[in-house]
């Protein structure tokens, strides 16, 4: 089947785009393919000539074919077989020529293909600076000489001159090094610079999404109410919310420990009562079947506070200690005579002080009129 010719982005005539084309290979490595089939008594070029006769041109070029890595090694097999044959009929013309040209030419097709024709193209770039031109013309020549010494000095494998072929080996990883050494390093520096955006803008994105659904849905809420107790209140939780994702200190949706039941409990007193619950935590610990019990009896300690002590705020400190674990609940609001505790507040008897005292802890109230309330829960960790 003919092939088209390429019409644009081509070298010569456009015969070896096209047949890349078609084949679905890289256009570097057909070129690498004529080359080198060129140093065998000019093989190459009667080919090129050939398929350019055969081929046909058109304005445009059309899509290539696309083949997968199986094929690809396929066909480059294909290629290796081919001029092993030739060998064996003794068609080279020197084996150090043929593996010379082989080398460089696919050498240089392999890093075009991958990192773009920018290092063959600093020698023709005036832009470039003499430096950068120096460099390279010094790395493709050590290149070729240690490639050159290497195939002359490869006979059979017993005659080889070990310290020859360990020289050019050395001078071909020098000349790798000089020449191409600052394009890898360029190229790792893009792709380390291109993976930070991806993650900066991946970061962007979250915070947007963020402040999307919590403070602008927020401030959304405070607009429509004219009540001044609940634009405080949404504006406490939304304080908490954006503070506890800004210092990674909010709580797992699926924690099961004491911090985070204390905040949730204070989270509905505030809720059901409208009266603001500063919460500290410092430390932690599971959330068990005694643990639950002071949860519980600090709650009722909060609500017993937003109802009866009129004070404005409460406070909730929560400590663990090698010895046990310390809730405090405080208000500065007007207190009471805990000796003379009316009959409605008989919670404070049962589902504070009783409760905790069924696990093995302890409750004391500390309370005076017009002098707030401490409630202080302790659990020692033998409970």
């Amino acid at each position: 089947m003919r092939f088209k010719r390429r019409s644009s982005d081509r070298m010569i005539a456009g015969v070896a785009g096209g047949l890349a084309d078609a084949l679905g290979v890289g256009a570097p490595f057909v070129r690498a393919a004529f080359l080198t089939l060129a140093s065998i008594w000019g093989l190459g070029l009667v080919l090129y000539v050939a398929l350019w006769l055969y081929a046909y041109e058109e304005v445009g070029d059309g899509e290539p074919k696309h083949l997968d890595s199986t094929q690809k090694a396929g066909l480059a097999m294909c290629f290796a077989g081919a001029m092993w044959c030739f060998e064996i009929l003794g068609w080279w013309p020197h084996p150090a020529l043929v593996i010379t040209v082989a080398t460089l030419a696919f050498g240089t097709a392999a890093l075009i293909d991958r990192a773009g024709s920018g290092t063959v193209a600093v020698l023709f770039d005036p832009g470039a600076g003499a430096a950068g031109r120096v460099r390279v013309a010094m790395g493709v020549l050590l290149v070729v000489v240690g490639v050159t010494v290497f195939a002359t000095t490869v006979g059979p494998l017993f005659e080889a001159n070990v310290v020859v072929m360990i020289s050019a080996i050395l001078i071909t990883a020098l000349g790798v090094a000089l020449g191409f050494g600052p394009m890898v390093r360029r190229l790792v520096a893009d792709l380390a610079r291109e993976r930070n955006e991806r993650i900066r803008q991946e970061e962007r994105a979250e915070m947007a999404a963020h402040l999307h659904d919590s403070v602008l849905q927020t401030l959304a809420l405070i607009q429509r109410t004219d009540d001044l107790s609940r634009i405080s209140m949404l504006a406490r939780h939304q304080e908490q919310e954006l503070r506890d994702w800004l210092f990674g200190t909010a709580p797992a949706p699926d924690a099961d420990l004491m911090s985070t039941a204390l905040r949730q409990a204070a989270r509905r007193v505030e809720d059901d009562y409208q009266v603001p619950v500063d919460v500290v935590v410092v430390g932690d610990r599971p959330l068990d079947d005694p643990g639950r019990s002071l949860v519980a009896a600090a709650s009722e300690a909060m609500v017993n506070a937003a109802k009866h002590s009129g004070a404005a705020r409460i406070s909730l400190y929560f400590e663990t200690e090698d010895d046990g674990v310390s809730i405090y609940v405080t208000d500065q609001g007007k207190g009471f005579d805990a000796g003379t505790i009316p009959l409605d507040r008989r919670g404070i008897a049962d589902s504070i002080v009783g409760r905790v005292r069924k696990v093995g802890g302890t409750a004391t109230i500390t309370s005076a009129p017009g002098e707030g309330t401490e409630v202080h829960l302790r659990l020692p960790v033998e409970a």
